[in-house]
């Protein structure tokens, strides 16, 4: 399977506001996908059509060749949402165990998960006593602890500290060269670099399918930041010709 996502004319309406328009895109296995793009962009829209949670007016999201939300795809599919998905009166410990006996994993597994995280020392605390950012990490540990060949995140770095954002995306990195796909969404440009495949959204719309060096390439600078605002205002012009 070379695309484990495709994604054909998705159209999604929130109220009387379009948020998709009409996207096509694909996500290619077993790499990182880097779904960039504003606040407001549709990034989380896309990820939750991906994971089968949207509601959508048209158009077709197909999952390891499954339509996206099947019960096939429950236990190939690990999703994180930006607000933390786990127990709060539960220790960290005993919600990645329970994710896990959920996947017929056992102990060694959900502390394995723990511990790629970085919350080994944290592992007994409650959810509820930690920071934005540990909670945010135990939610992944719990994702992770299934092993889901595709792994949807939505901006899981925000509040982290730089040295424990460096050490995600190379757990992200390595998942990926052990054959995980992952789509990992973000408003900050610099961590653009660190992914194999990038799709930028601005209002919904796709504004580019590249990797980091086709970008830097096509747009004549190295500063991927620059290269969103030079696409941004190549759009602008043609929408105003």
């Amino acid at each position: 399977m070379t695309d484990a996502v495709t994604v054909t004319d998705l159209v999604v309406d929130r109220g009387a506001r379009r948020v998709l328009p009409g996207l096509s895109c694909a996500v290619p296995a077993a790499r990182v996908t880097g779904l960039l793009g504003p606040s407001g962009s549709g990034k989380s829209t896309l990820m939750r059509a991906v994971v089968g949670v949207q509601r959508i007016r048209s158009g077709r999201v197909t999952v390891l060749g499954e339509p996206a939300g099947s019960p096939a795809l429950r236990s190939r599919v690990g999703y994180v949402t930006q607000a933390p998905s786990v127990y709060a009166d539960l220790t960290v410990r005993e919600n990645a165990r329970y994710f896990a006996a959920l996947y017929g994993r056992g102990a060694r597994a959900a502390d394995a998960a723990i511990a790629d995280v970085g919350l080994r020392e944290a592992a007994g605390q409650l959810v509820g006593d930690l920071s934005g950012g540990q909670r945010g990490r135990a939610s992944l540990a719990c994702a992770l602890v299934g092993e889901p060949e595709l792994l949807v995140l939505d901006e899981p770095t925000v509040g982290l500290d730089p040295v424990l954002r460096v050490e995600l995306w190379d757990r992200f990195a390595a998942l990926a060269a052990a054959g995980t796909t992952l789509v990992v969404s973000s408003h900050v440009m610099d961590e653009a670099g660190r992914c194999d495949r990038l799709l930028l959204l601005r209002e919904g719309e796709l504004l580019s399918d590249s990797t980091p060096a086709r970008l830097r390439a096509d747009t004549g600078t190295d500063d991927l930041e620059e290269a969103f605002l030079r696409l941004v205002r190549a759009r602008q012009q043609e929408v105003a010709a």
